[in-house]
């Protein structure tokens, strides 16, 4: 070889030392790792001894071993700074993830939201702080359970079944969920479920995210059960205005109950409507109207309210006046009368008492199939109903007791409780009713006879007798004197016209007070009489009386007329009627009638009166009077 190859090869071999030497120290210095530092020491020693050992008196193929080694030497360091790099990467990566998971441990830990997670079976592995205030468990007392720990009775099993498929098939279910806490309080839960698959896509397992949502749903609750209200209470209100309509139309009680049971069975949420009354001697009901069932179904309804040992709402209602209320029927319910209604789909019932002025004409019951249908309905709007309802009643018989033929007369006896016998006790005078009639404001009015006592005397007894407001000297008559009596609506004669009775007569005679009265022959004179003597002391019946009540045709009302009057009083009549003396104004006067009859005036005028006199007498006699008094 020529003398320059082993100068060349010793001093590549050093060069390379010194490169990997400075190659080595560069990388110490950047990245601090101490392999570097031993490499750089290695190399520095290896180049200094080559150089220390270094001849060129050799052929040189002694240095190509150094070489190699040298070369290798660089290759190594250059290796290993990939090495490092990538590791340094690998680190950076790691601990990026590690930072990342410990943000995700961190954000879950504190999450306001309750997470766990589970294997796939369902065992809980991991449950964060949230769950302890979402279901009221420790941690601790959670993993390793099921979540079922916390499952409430408001889903059924295929709610559960439908959400495992779901999860097990690899989707995410969300919904919400009822969960029962620990102290047994249920919440509303929106829940959140995914399943945690591996790079394969097999499911390893799932991770749940709740959130509390029970006030949310509480207020949506809230605003739901407001407008169920509302449209309900509109619904009674539109059936309230119906049968304050029908009411109007009704002419008798048949018709008024018929109309009311209607409206209401007609009219969700209500479908079964029936009118009772009590019979006073064994307690038992009867259905007099019913709708929106058939006849079997309320026979047996009814009969299971007499058969119950429990009081149903209706006779309670009844017996108290006042409504009764049951929002929610219990299937499980011992009274056999809540067990009818239930077995036939009703959840709620409400009964109304029918009273007006103290009497009682019933009640009425009506059935939902809805819980809580009556909820929305105030007590004072079931009493003006039931008020509304007895008025109708009590007015149609009013009515039917003036024009029915055939009625029940009821005398009585009276002891200090009449407005006109306490008077007449108090002047120890005897009395005589004449008419009985409503002053244009409602007020009653009685035209009495009183003898035996001094006209002056009565007007300062009526401030001793309190259902008399006020009398007035009419006129003298039969030996006394005829008074107009103000009673006040607590005289007893007040009360028998706000039952639907007539009065026909009262006498008071050394002491004794007697009146009689007339109703209608179907009338509860039981639960009539009961009242009156509740709400008046000193009353009691002394007899009952039925009988037809005759009535006049036009043709003998004529008869009779042309009876009472004189020829010459017929013919005044007449002729001032013929003549138009009664316009207005006058079409002749009675100098002009007087001359037609060839008479004097002053005779016209006399026959004129008389037979004014009778006429108005035949037509306003007393039983006339009195129909007109009670209208």
């Amino acid at each position: 070889m020529t003398d320059w190859f082993p100068v060349a090869i010793a001093l590549l071999s050093v060069s390379l030392r010194v490169a990997g030497v400075g190659y080595s120290a560069l990388l110490l210095y950047r990245v601090r790792d101490l392999r570097f530092g031993f490499l750089t020491l290695m190399l520095t020693l290896m180049a200094v001894r080559q150089a220390l050992t270094l001849t060129v008196a050799s052929p040189g193929i002694e240095e190509l071993p150094g070489l190699i080694v040298s070369g290798l030497a660089v290759l190594t360091v250059y290796y290993l700074s990939q090495y490092v790099h990538q590791e340094q990467r690998t680190k950076d990566r790691l601990t990026a993830k590690n930072d990342q998971l410990r943000g995700f441990r961190k954000a879950i830990r504190h999450a306001g939201h309750g997470i766990f997670i589970t294997d796939t079976d369902g065992t809980i592995e991991y449950a964060n702080p949230a769950v302890e205030t979402l279901t009221g468990y420790d941690r601790d007392e959670v993993v390793g359970r099921n979540p079922r720990i916390w499952k409430s009775d408001e889903h059924d099993e295929a709610f559960y079944e439908s959400m495992w498929e779901t999860i097990r098939d690899g989707e995410v279910w969300e919904g919400e969920i009822v969960n029962e806490r620990k102290d047994g309080e249920q919440c509303w839960v929106d829940m959140t479920i995914a399943p945690i698959t591996d790079e394969g896509g097999a499911i390893e397992r799932f991770v749940a995210v709740d959130t509390d949502v029970t006030e949310r749903k509480e207020r949506e609750q809230r605003i739901e059960h407001q407008n169920e209200l509302l449209q309900r209470l509109n619904t009674t209100n539109r059936i309230l205005r119906d049968v304050n309509q029908a009411l109007v139309q009704a002419e008798s009680r048949g018709e008024i109950e018929r109309a009311v049971c209607a409206e209401f069975a007609d009219a969700g949420p209500y479908s079964l409507a029936w009118v009772g009354t009590r019979n006073m001697v064994n307690d038992s009901l009867r259905a007099s109207r019913h709708a929106g069932v058939d006849d079997d179904v309320i026979g047996a309804i009814v009969g299971a309210h007499n058969d119950s040992d429990a009081e149903d709402v209706l006779r309670e209602a009844i017996r108290t006046e006042t409504p009764q209320v049951v929002q929610e029927i219990d299937d499980a319910s011992s009274a056999e009368w809540l067990s009818a209604l239930a077995n036939r789909g009703y959840r709620s019932v409400a009964a109304v008492p029918l009273v007006y002025d103290g009497t009682v004409y019933g009640g009425l019951e009506v059935a939902s199939t809805e819980p809580r249908a009556f909820e929305a309905i105030d007590t004072s709007v079931l009493v003006d109903l039931g008020r509304t309802i007895a008025y109708a009643i009590n007015a149609t018989e009013s009515k039917q007791a003036l024009l029915a033929d055939s009625v029940v007369e009821l005398e009585f006896q009276l002891s200090e409780s009449g407005g006109l016998e306490t008077l007449a006790r108090a002047l120890a005078a005897d009395a005589t009713l004449k008419r009985l009639t409503r002053s244009p404001d409602g007020h009653l009015v009685a035209y009495a006879a009183l003898t035996g006592c001094p006209r002056s005397d009565v007007e300062a007894a009526v401030e001793d007798v309190p259902t008399v407001a006020d009398a007035a000297f009419v006129c003298d008559h039969d030996g006394g004197s005829l008074f107009r009596l103000d009673l006040t609506d607590d005289s007893v004669e007040s009360t028998f016209l706000d039952h639907g009775g007539v009065v026909t007569g009262q006498t008071v005679e050394d002491g004794s007070g007697r009146l009689t009265v007339e109703f209608p022959q179907r009338t509860d004179v039981r639960s009539l009489v009961e009242s009156v003597t509740s709400a008046h002391d000193g009353i009691s019946l002394l007899a009952r009386r039925e009988h037809e009540r005759s009535a006049r045709t036009d043709q003998e009302i004529r008869s009779q007329l042309e009876t009472d009057l004189t020829d010459r009083q017929l013919e005044a009549l007449r002729t001032a009627y013929i003549g138009g003396f009664f316009e207005w104004p006058r079409e002749n006067t009675g100098e002009d009638i007087a001359e037609l009859m060839g008479v004097s005036q002053t005779t016209f005028l006399q026959h004129l009166r008389t037979a004014q006199r009778k006429t108005f007498g035949l037509l306003l006699d007393e039983e006339t009077a009195q129909s007109t008094a009670a209208n």
